[in-house]
Protein backbone atom coordinates (compact mmCIF):
# COMPACT_ATOMS: atom_id res chain seq x y z
CA UNK A 1 0.00 0.00 0.00
CA UNK A 2 0.62 3.60 -0.38
CA UNK A 3 0.17 5.07 3.27
CA UNK A 4 0.15 8.75 4.09
CA UNK A 5 1.13 8.64 8.06
CA UNK A 6 0.39 12.24 9.89
CA UNK A 7 2.20 12.70 12.76
CA UNK A 8 4.22 10.17 11.85
CA UNK A 9 7.98 11.73 13.63
CA UNK A 10 5.81 10.86 16.79
CA UNK A 11 6.27 8.31 19.17
CA UNK A 12 3.50 5.81 17.73
CA UNK A 13 4.27 7.20 14.95
CA UNK A 14 7.68 6.89 14.16
CA UNK A 15 7.36 2.90 15.44
CA UNK A 16 4.30 3.13 12.91
CA UNK A 17 6.02 4.46 9.89
CA UNK A 18 9.07 1.38 10.43
CA UNK A 19 6.72 -0.94 10.66
CA UNK A 20 5.06 -0.17 7.75
CA UNK A 21 8.16 0.41 5.41
CA UNK A 22 9.48 -3.25 7.34
CA UNK A 23 6.04 -4.93 6.09
CA UNK A 24 6.50 -3.83 2.14
CA UNK A 25 4.63 -0.05 1.83
CA UNK A 26 5.38 2.82 0.49
CA UNK A 27 5.30 5.61 3.47
CA UNK A 28 4.80 9.67 3.40
CA UNK A 29 5.16 11.06 6.64
CA UNK A 30 3.19 14.47 7.77
CA UNK A 31 4.52 16.22 10.10
CA UNK A 32 5.20 19.53 11.43
CA UNK A 33 8.01 18.59 14.74
CA UNK A 34 5.77 19.73 17.31
CA UNK A 35 5.80 17.27 19.29
CA UNK A 36 7.86 14.87 16.79
CA UNK A 37 11.48 14.51 16.07
CA UNK A 38 13.23 13.91 12.73
CA UNK A 39 15.77 12.01 14.98
CA UNK A 40 12.88 9.75 15.40
CA UNK A 41 13.22 8.37 11.90
CA UNK A 42 16.95 8.53 11.01
CA UNK A 43 16.26 4.84 10.56
CA UNK A 44 14.05 5.62 7.79
CA UNK A 45 16.06 8.06 6.27
CA UNK A 46 17.29 7.31 2.64
CA UNK A 47 14.78 4.42 1.96
CA UNK A 48 13.34 4.38 -1.84
CA UNK A 49 9.81 3.88 -0.16
CA UNK A 50 10.38 6.82 2.31
CA UNK A 51 9.05 10.27 1.95
CA UNK A 52 8.98 12.81 4.87
CA UNK A 53 6.47 16.24 4.27
CA UNK A 54 7.54 18.98 6.81
CA UNK A 55 4.41 20.29 7.84
CA UNK A 56 1.18 20.98 9.36
CA UNK A 57 -1.59 17.99 9.53
CA UNK A 58 -4.09 20.47 8.92
CA UNK A 59 -3.13 22.03 6.09
CA UNK A 60 -4.49 20.02 2.58
CA UNK A 61 -1.93 20.94 0.66
CA UNK A 62 1.00 18.65 2.52
CA UNK A 63 -1.40 15.96 1.75
CA UNK A 64 -1.54 16.44 -1.75
CA UNK A 65 2.83 17.11 -1.40
CA UNK A 66 2.43 13.24 0.10
CA UNK A 67 0.38 11.63 -2.59
CA UNK A 68 2.66 13.17 -5.11
CA UNK A 69 5.64 11.57 -3.69
CA UNK A 70 4.03 8.30 -3.38
CA UNK A 71 2.41 8.58 -6.74
CA UNK A 72 -1.63 8.06 -5.71
CA UNK A 73 -2.37 7.28 -2.17
CA UNK A 74 -4.20 3.96 -0.55
CA UNK A 75 -4.67 4.52 3.22
CA UNK A 76 -4.45 7.36 5.55
CA UNK A 77 -3.03 6.42 8.93
CA UNK A 78 -3.96 10.09 11.05
CA UNK A 79 -2.11 9.87 14.08
CA UNK A 80 -1.41 13.81 14.28
CA UNK A 81 -2.63 15.51 17.90
CA UNK A 82 -1.84 16.87 20.88
CA UNK A 83 -1.07 14.89 23.55
CA UNK A 84 0.47 15.10 27.29
CA UNK A 85 -1.65 15.53 30.67
CA UNK A 86 -0.20 18.95 31.10
CA UNK A 87 -1.25 20.31 27.45
CA UNK A 88 -4.69 19.13 28.45
CA UNK A 89 -4.61 21.46 31.48
CA UNK A 90 -2.77 24.15 30.04
CA UNK A 91 -3.85 24.72 26.46
CA UNK A 92 -7.15 22.87 26.09
CA UNK A 93 -8.24 25.15 23.52
CA UNK A 94 -4.77 24.14 21.33
CA UNK A 95 -5.77 20.25 21.93
CA UNK A 96 -9.16 20.80 20.36
CA UNK A 97 -7.84 23.03 17.53
CA UNK A 98 -5.49 20.91 16.56
CA UNK A 99 -6.83 17.33 16.81
CA UNK A 100 -9.97 18.53 14.96
CA UNK A 101 -9.12 20.40 12.32
CA UNK A 102 -5.98 18.58 11.43
CA UNK A 103 -8.93 15.28 11.11
CA UNK A 104 -10.98 17.27 9.15
CA UNK A 105 -8.59 18.26 6.17
CA UNK A 106 -7.61 14.08 6.88
CA UNK A 107 -11.27 13.12 6.34
CA UNK A 108 -11.54 15.20 3.45
CA UNK A 109 -8.65 14.08 1.40
CA UNK A 110 -9.24 10.19 2.13
CA UNK A 111 -12.75 10.75 1.12
CA UNK A 112 -11.99 12.75 -1.91
CA UNK A 113 -9.21 10.45 -3.10
CA UNK A 114 -10.69 7.17 -2.45
CA UNK A 115 -8.35 6.31 0.52
CA UNK A 116 -8.38 3.80 3.39
CA UNK A 117 -8.75 5.84 6.55
CA UNK A 118 -7.43 4.38 9.91
CA UNK A 119 -7.97 7.00 12.96
CA UNK A 120 -5.97 7.03 16.30
CA UNK A 121 -8.55 7.50 19.10
CA UNK A 122 -7.86 7.21 22.56
CA UNK A 123 -9.63 5.47 25.84
CA UNK A 124 -9.24 8.87 26.86
CA UNK A 125 -12.46 9.21 24.81
CA UNK A 126 -14.53 7.45 27.33
CA UNK A 127 -13.94 9.94 29.83
CA UNK A 128 -14.50 9.45 33.61
CA UNK A 129 -16.26 6.36 32.92
CA UNK A 130 -15.99 3.98 35.96
CA UNK A 131 -17.33 0.40 34.43
CA UNK A 132 -14.55 -1.76 33.06
CA UNK A 133 -13.68 -2.70 30.84
CA UNK A 134 -14.39 -0.40 28.60
CA UNK A 135 -15.87 -1.54 24.88
CA UNK A 136 -17.76 -0.31 22.08
CA UNK A 137 -20.72 -0.10 24.06
CA UNK A 138 -19.30 2.10 26.86
CA UNK A 139 -21.12 5.31 27.85
CA UNK A 140 -18.58 8.43 27.34
CA UNK A 141 -18.94 10.34 31.05
CA UNK A 142 -17.25 14.06 30.95
CA UNK A 143 -17.23 16.57 33.96
CA UNK A 144 -18.63 19.47 34.04
CA UNK A 145 -16.10 22.08 31.67
CA UNK A 146 -15.86 24.52 34.66
CA UNK A 147 -13.90 22.13 36.27
CA UNK A 148 -11.03 21.70 34.24
CA UNK A 149 -9.43 21.49 30.45
CA UNK A 150 -8.56 17.55 31.31
CA UNK A 151 -11.20 16.34 28.98
CA UNK A 152 -10.31 18.30 25.83
CA UNK A 153 -8.44 15.82 24.53
CA UNK A 154 -10.72 13.05 25.71
CA UNK A 155 -13.44 15.07 24.08
CA UNK A 156 -11.40 16.08 21.13
CA UNK A 157 -11.20 11.51 20.33
CA UNK A 158 -15.05 11.17 21.29
CA UNK A 159 -15.75 14.02 18.61
CA UNK A 160 -13.37 12.81 15.96
CA UNK A 161 -15.28 9.93 16.11
CA UNK A 162 -18.50 10.81 15.48
CA UNK A 163 -16.95 12.92 12.53
CA UNK A 164 -14.99 9.21 11.34
CA UNK A 165 -18.80 7.45 11.87
CA UNK A 166 -20.53 10.19 9.98
CA UNK A 167 -18.01 9.62 7.08
CA UNK A 168 -18.61 6.37 7.27
CA UNK A 169 -22.44 6.66 6.65
CA UNK A 170 -22.21 9.73 4.13
CA UNK A 171 -19.72 8.88 2.29
CA UNK A 172 -19.11 5.64 2.28
CA UNK A 173 -15.62 6.42 3.41
CA UNK A 174 -13.81 2.93 4.76
CA UNK A 175 -12.48 3.95 7.71
CA UNK A 176 -11.20 1.99 11.09
CA UNK A 177 -10.77 3.64 14.47
CA UNK A 178 -7.97 2.46 16.93
CA UNK A 179 -7.57 3.15 20.55
CA UNK A 180 -3.89 2.37 22.18
CA UNK A 181 -4.36 1.78 26.01
CA UNK A 182 -1.06 4.03 27.16
CA UNK A 183 1.52 2.70 24.47
CA UNK A 184 5.37 2.84 25.88
CA UNK A 185 8.36 2.22 24.57
CA UNK A 186 11.85 3.71 23.36
CA UNK A 187 11.11 7.50 22.47
CA UNK A 188 8.49 8.19 24.42
CA UNK A 189 8.90 11.32 25.96
CA UNK A 190 9.83 11.48 29.20
CA UNK A 191 9.83 15.23 30.71
CA UNK A 192 7.23 17.24 31.60
CA UNK A 193 4.75 17.01 28.84
CA UNK A 194 5.27 13.59 28.43
CA UNK A 195 3.65 10.29 29.66
CA UNK A 196 3.68 8.59 32.66
CA UNK A 197 6.17 5.50 32.03
CA UNK A 198 8.86 8.06 30.57
CA UNK A 199 8.46 10.35 33.41
CA UNK A 200 9.14 7.42 35.98
CA UNK A 201 12.24 6.25 34.09
CA UNK A 202 13.79 9.65 33.52
CA UNK A 203 13.58 10.03 36.89
CA UNK A 204 15.13 7.06 37.77
CA UNK A 205 17.91 7.81 35.69
CA UNK A 206 18.50 11.19 37.04
CA UNK A 207 18.12 9.92 40.96
CA UNK A 208 15.19 12.35 41.11
CA UNK A 209 11.77 11.99 43.04
CA UNK A 210 9.17 10.25 41.67
CA UNK A 211 6.48 11.62 41.53
CA UNK A 212 2.87 10.26 42.31
CA UNK A 213 -0.25 11.92 41.89
CA UNK A 214 -2.85 11.41 44.52
CA UNK A 215 -2.95 8.60 46.32
CA UNK A 216 -0.97 6.58 43.37
CA UNK A 217 -4.04 3.70 43.50
CA UNK A 218 -5.23 4.58 40.03
CA UNK A 219 -4.66 1.71 37.47
CA UNK A 220 -3.72 1.78 33.77
CA UNK A 221 -3.23 -1.19 31.71
CA UNK A 222 0.15 -0.21 29.94
CA UNK A 223 0.73 -1.83 26.22
CA UNK A 224 4.14 -2.10 24.34
CA UNK A 225 4.54 -0.07 21.32
CA UNK A 226 5.33 -3.16 19.10
CA UNK A 227 1.80 -4.27 20.18
CA UNK A 228 0.37 -1.19 19.38
CA UNK A 229 1.61 -0.69 15.89
CA UNK A 230 1.10 -4.18 14.92
CA UNK A 231 -2.80 -3.68 15.24
CA UNK A 232 -2.70 -0.36 14.01
CA UNK A 233 -0.58 -1.48 10.92
CA UNK A 234 -3.27 -4.52 10.33
CA UNK A 235 -6.00 -2.43 10.74
CA UNK A 236 -5.43 -0.86 7.89
CA UNK A 237 -4.37 -3.53 5.90
CA UNK A 238 -7.00 -6.12 5.99
CA UNK A 239 -9.75 -5.61 3.85
CA UNK A 240 -12.45 -7.69 6.14
CA UNK A 241 -11.95 -8.94 9.57
CA UNK A 242 -10.59 -12.28 9.86
CA UNK A 243 -13.81 -12.87 10.87
CA UNK A 244 -15.26 -12.06 7.93
CA UNK A 245 -17.15 -8.75 9.72
CA UNK A 246 -16.93 -5.23 7.94
CA UNK A 247 -14.64 -3.12 9.26
CA UNK A 248 -16.03 0.19 7.43
CA UNK A 249 -16.62 1.87 11.37
CA UNK A 250 -15.18 -1.02 13.16
CA UNK A 251 -13.42 0.25 16.65
CA UNK A 252 -10.84 -1.25 18.07
CA UNK A 253 -9.26 -1.90 21.29
CA UNK A 254 -5.65 -2.28 21.49
CA UNK A 255 -4.59 -2.68 24.74
CA UNK A 256 -2.99 -4.95 27.24
CA UNK A 257 -6.01 -6.20 29.85
CA UNK A 258 -3.93 -6.65 32.42
CA UNK A 259 -3.64 -3.35 34.93
CA UNK A 260 -1.63 -2.12 37.18
CA UNK A 261 -2.02 1.02 39.42
CA UNK A 262 -0.02 3.81 38.81
CA UNK A 263 2.00 3.29 42.60
CA UNK A 264 3.00 -0.61 41.75
CA UNK A 265 3.92 0.91 38.14
CA UNK A 266 6.55 3.33 40.34
CA UNK A 267 8.29 0.47 42.09
CA UNK A 268 8.32 -2.05 39.24
CA UNK A 269 10.50 0.74 37.92
CA UNK A 270 12.57 1.25 40.83
CA UNK A 271 13.44 -2.59 40.32
CA UNK A 272 13.83 -2.42 36.43
CA UNK A 273 16.27 0.56 36.98
CA UNK A 274 18.04 -0.30 40.54
CA UNK A 275 17.25 3.39 41.16
CA UNK A 276 17.96 5.31 44.87
CA UNK A 277 14.82 7.63 43.58
CA UNK A 278 12.21 7.65 46.33
CA UNK A 279 8.46 8.00 45.50
CA UNK A 280 6.81 11.19 46.71
CA UNK A 281 3.00 11.37 46.89
CA UNK A 282 1.35 15.03 45.71
CA UNK A 283 -2.04 15.19 47.87
CA UNK A 284 -3.65 16.65 44.99
CA UNK A 285 -3.75 14.66 41.65
CA UNK A 286 -4.35 15.10 38.36
CA UNK A 287 -7.83 16.69 38.14
CA UNK A 288 -10.79 14.69 35.88
CA UNK A 289 -8.19 11.77 36.23
CA UNK A 290 -9.64 7.95 35.79
CA UNK A 291 -9.51 5.69 38.90
CA UNK A 292 -9.42 2.93 35.80
CA UNK A 293 -8.57 2.09 32.44
CA UNK A 294 -8.54 -1.79 31.38
CA UNK A 295 -9.49 -2.85 27.71
CA UNK A 296 -12.28 -4.86 26.25
CA UNK A 297 -10.07 -6.61 23.53
CA UNK A 298 -12.25 -9.23 22.18
CA UNK A 299 -13.17 -7.21 19.17
CA UNK A 300 -9.76 -7.08 18.54
CA UNK A 301 -9.09 -10.68 18.42
CA UNK A 302 -11.31 -12.04 16.56
CA UNK A 303 -10.92 -9.37 13.78
CA UNK A 304 -7.76 -8.40 13.75
CA UNK A 305 -6.28 -11.69 15.22
CA UNK A 306 -4.54 -9.33 17.77
CA UNK A 307 -3.67 -9.45 21.48
CA UNK A 308 -1.04 -7.74 23.83
CA UNK A 309 2.26 -10.29 23.45
CA UNK A 310 5.00 -8.29 25.98
CA UNK A 311 4.91 -8.08 29.84
CA UNK A 312 4.66 -5.27 31.36
CA UNK A 313 8.30 -5.46 33.39
CA UNK A 314 9.62 -7.21 29.69
CA UNK A 315 8.95 -4.29 28.07
CA UNK A 316 9.91 -1.42 30.85
CA UNK A 317 13.37 -3.20 30.54
CA UNK A 318 13.88 -2.78 27.14
CA UNK A 319 12.71 0.85 27.50
CA UNK A 320 15.30 1.42 30.77
CA UNK A 321 18.67 -0.69 27.89
CA UNK A 322 17.34 2.17 25.19
CA UNK A 323 16.91 5.20 27.44
CA UNK A 324 20.74 4.38 29.14
CA UNK A 325 22.36 3.61 25.27
CA UNK A 326 20.43 7.13 24.35
CA UNK A 327 22.18 9.14 26.89
CA UNK A 328 25.53 7.20 27.01
CA UNK A 329 25.20 5.82 30.12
Amino acid sequence: MRCIVTGGAGFLGSHLTESLLATGHAVAVIDDMFRGSQKNLLGCKGMEDYHLIMGDASNRANYEKAADKLRGVDCVYHLAAINGTRWFHERPDFVIQVNLDSLRVALDFAITRGARFVFTSSPEAFGEQPEMPLDNNSDSLFSSAAQHGRHSYGASKYLGEILVQHAVKEHSLDARIVRPFNGYGPRLPGDAYGQVTGIFLEQCRKGEPMTVHGDGQQTRSFTWVEDIVNGTRIAGELDEGLDGSILAGAAFNLGNPEEISIYDLAKLCLEVTNSDSEIRHHEIGHPGDSRRRVPDITTSEQALGWSASVPLQQGLESCWRWQIAEHGE
